[in-house]
């Protein structure tokens, strides 16, 4: 029997808009008080984001998709654009995202829906989607091109109470089957149906979430590094969606690692970035040279509703064979 074809992360890019604020200058956008501000900033970790509300959607989607697509090789092709976003509402009911950026970026051939059932986590969960319908047309020269962001457009959107302030950010990965890049070795999630009218919980609710919220975390990404055939202590660092730092350092301990062993740096930098977080930390420690050949990460996002999610890749620098 032939071994099943791996999803490979060919490319990934991301991208931020130039406009940078300090949290406190949106206190009044937010109706936040000073208290509240100091609890972001003291106990979550937060201290700027990138947040352009002049900047229209497109503009935000289009470099990072462009910068991928700019990698794809000769004779190859895009069979699928996926948009995985985490509002349901990201543009005028009359704009189909996805469909108008397939012809934003001249994919006119290719198949483009979006994703957003997953929340936070539906980014990983376009690659995973990508990989089936790519092993299911069974086409050597196909890609997938999965694009995340969206705006913060709303004081509802932007703040969620106890939790985070959101900011703009997109990134774009473009996937296809045994290519040279970063392997696919396991992708899980689990979605808590309980949590899933979130604004609408009760206090008990919310606090059973938060308790427990460090244990998912930690059961998700265990269950992700069995199923890949490792252990943490195989894994080079955990690149994490950027809620806070106080969720985090929960995590951290329930995993029982060492602090260094999960990339937060990126919180106070960007804070959250809707489904966009984790391409932003990858690309981020790309670029800054700290990605090793053959080494293993864990890609790990939670979504309001609520689902928690776990990749494991291995990454490949391009221009080294692949083993």
């Amino acid at each position: 029997m032939a071994a099943t074809a791996v999803s490979t992360l060919e490319r990934v890019e991301s991208y931020l808009p130039e406009r940078s604020l300090r949290i406190e200058e949106l206190a009044e956008h937010l109706g936040l008080r000073r208290a509240a501000l100091g609890v972001f900033r003291k106990f979550y970790g937060l201290d700027r984001l990138r947040f352009d509300p002049d900047l229209p959607l497109s503009d935000l989607l289009r470099p990072a998709a462009r910068a991928a697509l700019a990698t794809l090789p000769d004779g190859a092709h895009v069979s699928y654009l996926i948009y995985a976003h985490t509002t349901q509402a990201v543009a005028p009911p009359d704009v189909e995202v996805a469909q108008a950026l397939r012809a934003d970026l001249g994919l006119e051939s290719a198949e483009a829906f979006a994703l957003s059932q997953q929340a936070c986590v539906s980014s990983l969960g376009a690659i995973d989607v990508a990989g089936e319908l790519l092993r299911a047309d069974g086409d050597p020269d196909a890609y997938a091109l999965m694009v995340t962001g969206e705006k913060a457009y709303s004081p509802v959107v932007q703040h969620v109470p106890n939790t985070a302030i959101m900011a703009d950010a997109a990134a774009a990965c473009l996937v296809t089957l045994d290519g040279r890049g970063d392997r696919v070795r396991s992708f899980v999630t689990r979605t808590l149906g309980e949590y899933a009218e979130w604004l609408e919980l009760t206090p008990e609710q919310n606090t059973e979430f938060g308790e427990r919220y460090g244990a998912r975390i930690a059961e998700v990404i265990n269950q992700a590094l069995a199923e890949a055939g490792l252990a943490l202590d195989d894994v080079e660092l955990v690149i994490p969606h950027n809620v806070n730092l106080l969720a985090w350092r929960q995590t951290i301990k329930e995993l029982d690692v060492p602090a260094e062993k999960v990339f937060l740096d990126n919180v106070p930098r960007y804070s959250h970035t809707f489904a966009s977080d984790v391409f932003v930390n990858y690309t981020t420690l790309r670029d800054e040279g700290r990605l090793t050949d053959g080494a293993h990460y864990v890609l790990v996002s939670v979504g309001l509703g609520a689902t928690f999610g776990a990749m494991v890749v291995t990454h490949h620098r391009p221009g080294e064979p692949q083993t």
